[in-house]
Formats: C-alpha cells, structure tokens, sequence
C-alpha cells in the first residue's frame, strides 16, 4: 500500500468532533484489550463481535461508523499478536505486552463512513460524530486512483492541525537494469555516512541544533499551571516544534537516499 496525505480544513467544531471519534476510537481499543484479557480464547473475530456489543451498551460508541469500530479492535489485536510473535520467537527483554491507550491520534475507517466528492478535492463523514465534510490541502491527486483502491481513510491529529491520510492498494513494478557497479555504505556518527570511494556526508544533528529552543519551551510548559489553557497553548508549542525536528530527519533522509541512488 501506498499512503496520500492532506491537510483538513474545517471549523472549530468539526475539529471537537474529530477529537470525540478519536476518544472514542481510543475507548473502544482499550475495552476490548480487558475483554481479551478477562477471558480465555479470545480471537481476532471474537473482538470484531465485541464492538457491536459496546455500540449497544454506550450511546456515544454506536455514534462512530461500525467500521471504524472493527479497525479499533484490528489495532488492538495488532499489538498482542505481536506479542505472541515475540514470545514464539524469543526475543530478548520486553515482549511488547499490549497496554492501554492514553494518548491515541487517530481514528481509522474502512470502506464506509467517507464519501469523496467528484472533483477528489473534498471529503464528507457520513457517521453520526457530524464531522461533515473538510477540504483536502495537498499536491497528490487522486483521480489517477479508483475509489475501490483505498482500503483506508484515517483522520490524524497532529501539533499543527489535522490529516487524512488514504491507504491506496497499487500494484508497483519496477524493472531495474543491473548497472555493474557496487559501492560500499558505512553508516555512523561523526558523519551520516562513508561510501567506499571516500565520499563523506556530516550528521545534521536536528535535534543538536534544537535543543536550546526545545528546552526553553520546556521550562515555560512547566511554569504553566496544569489544566489551564496557558499550559495547553505552550504543550501544543513544544509539541510543533518537536514534530519540525522529525520532519527535517525524515526530509534529510529521504533526499539524501535519492542522491545516493541517482548518482552511483
């Protein structure tokens, strides 16, 4: 799979009702891993029967779109069959055993719950959350794609707005001719990297070069008082300047992998 991303616009409220349906995605992923837990022989179709139980038993569950439900239970499923796998493959220290959630930032729906307008610049959530409908901010294009080819819709909350992210099923083929020349890579710290012809690329150090103004922002989140706005308006700084150091790694990373493999 391939994953497009697009910055949502919307209103103040569309955005509350994002936040309630990634609560909710939250609540119902931590309620089926103690479901798993309290009983024996649980299985991945046992927690897909147990969404539709907790929409019946809580109002505010059956609001979210009952595919989004089955995704939040795949996700909690996800992690203890990771754990089983580390567990048959004995790997050492910590297992990965599942915990509950305490901060999740996202919400996943399937196949149903969105719609696409026709010019693909626009999506509406047709679940009883009322999101509505959002503009996509983004230079992809989704019309070289058929509505069938995306299996995922996932709304993401980030320090500096909201995302949709599409999961697109692609068959990718790529024939590569064998070039004949073969170069030796050396990863480490005082530079990036070291090929075998001598080449060196330094370190970026992003979060080196960030770290005074990642500090400051620290002390002035611990100086707010807890549960004021103050502090959340200085936790949502932090957080954005915290999410440019990833994007600067991930930026740096990927044009210098298209470097490498374009010029040798």
């Amino acid at each position: 799979m391939i994953v497009y991303e697009f910055k949502v616009k919307g209103s103040y409220w569309q955005y509350k009702a994002v936040d309630e349906a990634i609560r909710t995605s939250q609540f119902i992923r931590n309620k089926c891993l103690r479901y798993w837990m309290d009983n024996i022989g649980v299985d991945k179709y046992d927690l897909n029967k147990y969404t539709a139980v907790l929409a019946k038993k809580f109002p505010f569950a059956e609001r979210l779109n009952s595919t989004a439900r089955q995704a939040s239970a795949e996700r909690c499923w996800s992690g203890i069959a990771r754990f089983f796998d580390n567990r048959k493959k004995k790997v050492k220290g910590k297992k990965g055993w599942p915990r509950f959630k305490k901060n999740q930032r996202s919400v996943e729906y399937k196949k149903s719950g969105w719609k696409l307008s026709e010019d693909r610049k626009k999506i509406s959530f047709t679940d009883k959350n009322k999101i509505g409908t959002f503009k996509l901010i983004g230079t992809y294009d989704l019309h070289f794609y058929q509505i069938e080819q995306i299996q995922r819709v996932r709304l993401v909350k980030r320090a500096d707005g909201y995302y949709c992210q599409f999961c697109l099923q692609v068959d990718v083929k790529k024939t590569l001719e064998p070039t004949g020349k073969t170069i030796g890579l050396d990863v480490g710290l005082t530079h990036f990297y070291t090929d075998s012809n001598g080449s060196k690329v330094n370190n970026p150090r992003h979060l080196r070069k960030s770290e005074k103004r990642l500090k400051r922002l620290q002390r002035r989140v611990s100086k707010k008082v807890k549960g004021s706005n103050n502090r959340k308006k200085a936790i949502n700084r932090l957080g954005r300047s915290h999410l440019k150091v990833s994007r600067q790694r991930k930026d740096f990373a990927v044009k210098l992998a298209r470097c490498v493999v374009i010029s040798k």
